[in-house]
């Protein structure tokens, strides 16, 4: 890459020496006024404990059972489909940095507003971590001078960046932070250490949850073939080998809860914990190994790659197929609709167009700088970046929830594209070019003018059907229609799937069912009384124990019915067609909802 100074034009010495020793404290100083405007500037949503993703509502309730004195093992949700509970397979790792901020903050506010505070603030923690992580990468990658780019570009990636933001309580900031500090441990030049960074955080994104394995299993795949390559990598796999082996049995000795000491495919189970274990001392082995001949070299990763396949195929074939192991029925009427589930390209233009455009940036400039770095120190760093960023992108049509590790992995090559590309223009003679250049310039290779594109451009808008969702989806769940409901004594409320989490999150009573693929079942039987006749829903919900019935008109889960079941119970309802034994219960002026006693 360009020398300090020629990418640093009109940047004093004393100035690039501050920049280039002090890299970390003003990173995370810049992290600090980030996390004071995101958590004021999010004073509503942090007010109104605005938890808008079924998955941050558990969450918080996972937590409230544990101060409350729940097992530390026990994760069952027990308020939702009671008496027997609803099983999650998650693990207490990321309750803890909220539960520890609501205990630290409770004495001065009270619960009331620690657990608010608790949740504006935590994920903002990770965020820390991947601030950091990239700032190191682009130091050792493009220049010690490019650490700032990261901070700027982290907050282009706006799909990245709604992972961390106040009330975003779930564990995918956590995970981008262990992807991040994956990819900083590559491209550290000190073996062992990298080997470390990236076993351990892989180890603790697994113990979190098994969202991002592909991306562990490529940085597996990347440090075996730096060490095909050049022999001197040994180190690195040996150390990365032993710490995936030992962080992945610490982390599930220590946070799998009973429901995942079975042989699930879902979650790190004995099934992916055998898997993590055999694999890191395989590459424990061929490191201390470690043949002169890249050939003996290669067949070696060979062998022990097949191993590691035949192994898990002939010992868990169960676990070949999809990893939520649900039934046909589920999948084709749940799982397979999930919209994040679907390849981006499935969303509309002015959804996925500025998604995808930072990535595809990013794979251009990964490509560009592996190019470059040809015969430098640098080039099996960079390549191991471009391996990623392609996974990435291939994973992006798969299914578009990859999209904020897709931006995040397109950050390195982002940066080292706008080292190349902007230092044309600020040395340029011409001042025309030097300022609108500069500016033109940035617009295009960070990927912003996307936002401008589906902005100004007539491509396809929201139409009046869509915002009315969008609008009983965005107020429906919101804390100031759910709390009325505490009026009335606790009991079970039937009602959406996607409305049960927050049901119980904000008010005192029971719901039936969360979407979490482990309880098929609560799930299916919510679709059932939907879609089936007046009698069965009556059935199914007297079934459950559930006196009351709670629905949302135009919330996305209730057009579902209404388009797959005409004249099924909720389209019925819907239409005013309400049986004689619902009586109907007041709800505030202007409430969405709608609420009724089952008789």
């Amino acid at each position: 890459m360009s020398d300090d100074t020629a990418a640093s034009p009109g940047l004093a010495p004393a100035i690039r020496d501050v920049l280039e020793r002090h890299w970390l404290a003003l990173t995370l100083i810049a992290w600090a006024v980030m996390a004071v405007w995101f958590v004021a500037n999010g004073w509503n949503a942090v007010r109104w404990l605005s938890l808008s993703d079924t998955d941050d509502n558990m969450r918080l309730m996972q937590v409230r059972a544990l101060l409350n004195g729940q097992d530390w093992y026990d994760l069952r949700q027990y308020r939702m489909n009671p008496p027997a509970g609803f099983d999650i397979h998650w693990t207490r790792i990321v309750d803890l940095p909220i539960a520890g901020l609501i205990l630290l903050l409770k004495p001065f506010v009270g619960t009331f507003w620690a657990e608010r505070l608790a949740c504006g603030i935590a994920p903002l923690l990770p965020m820390s971590v991947t601030l950091a992580a990239l700032a190191f990468t682009v130091r050792r990658l493009v220049n010690p001078l490019a650490w700032p780019l990261a901070v700027v570009f982290l907050l282009l990636c706006t799909t990245t960046l709604l992972m961390f933001m106040p009330e975003r309580i779930d564990h995918h900031g956590w995970q981008l932070a262990s992807l991040a500090m994956t990819v900083a441990g590559l491209a550290d030049p000190a073996r062992r250490r990298g080997g470390a960074v990236v076993g351990l955080a892989s180890a603790f994104s697994l113990s979190t949850g098994l969202e991002m394995l592909p991306y562990a299993a490529g940085a597996g795949a990347i440090i075996g073939l730096r060490w095909v390559w050049d022999r001197a990598e040994a180190p690195r796999m040996t150390v990365y080998g032993g710490c995936l082996a030992i962080g992945c049995t610490l982390g599930y000795l220590g946070f799998a809860s009973y429901a995942n000491s079975v042989l699930r495919c879902d979650a790190l189970t004995p099934v992916w914990l055998s898997v993590m274990v055999a694999a890191g001392g395989l590459l424990v082995l061929l490191g201390t190994l470690n043949p002169a001949s890249r050939p003996a070299r290669f067949g070696l990763a060979v062998v022990a790659g097949a191993l590691i396949i035949a192994g898990f195929a002939g010992v868990f074939p169960q676990c070949l197929g999809r990893p939520e192991q649900v039934s046909p029925e589920l999948q084709r009427n749940w799982l397979d609709n999930i919209r994040e589930a679907k390849p981006v390209y499935t969303h509309p233009f002015r959804v996925y167009f500025p998604v995808v455009m930072l990535p595809v940036i990013g794979l251009v400039g990964a490509i560009t700088a592996t190019w470059r770095a040809r015969g430098e120190p640098t080039f099996a760093a960079w390549a191991g970046v471009l391996l990623f960023t392609l996974l990435a992108g291939g994973l992006l049509l798969w299914q578009s929830r990859a999209s904020a590790a897709a931006q995040l992995l397109g950050v390195p090559g982002t940066i080292a594209l706008t080292w190349i590309v902007l230092p044309w223009f600020l040395q340029s003679r011409s001042m025309l070019v030097r300022v609108f250049g500069t500016v033109g310039g940035f617009l295009i290779v960070s990927g912003a003018f996307a936002g401008f594109v589906v902005k100004w451009l007539p491509v396809e808008q929201p139409t009046a059907r869509t915002k009315t969702i969008d609008r009983a989806s965005g107020s429906c769940p919101s804390y100031t229609a759910l709390k009325p409901l505490d009026h009335l004594p606790p009991q079970t409320i039937f009602t959406f799937i996607d409305l049960g989490p927050r049901l119980i999150t904000v008010t005192h009573h029971s719901a039936i069912a969360g979407p979490y693929h482990r309880n098929g079942g609560a799930i299916l039987d919510v679709q059932h009384a939907f879609g089936g006749s007046p009698d069965r829903f009556r059935a199914i919900a007297k079934a459950h124990g559930a006196r009351l019935l709670l629905i949302c008109p135009n919330m996305a889960e209730s057009t579902v019915y209404r388009s797959r079941n005409k004249g099924g119970f909720y389209d019925r309802l819907a239409d005013g067609q309400v049986p004689a034994w619902l009586t109907p219960i007041a709800m505030p002026k202007k409430s969405p909802l709608k609420l009724w006693r089952i008789e």
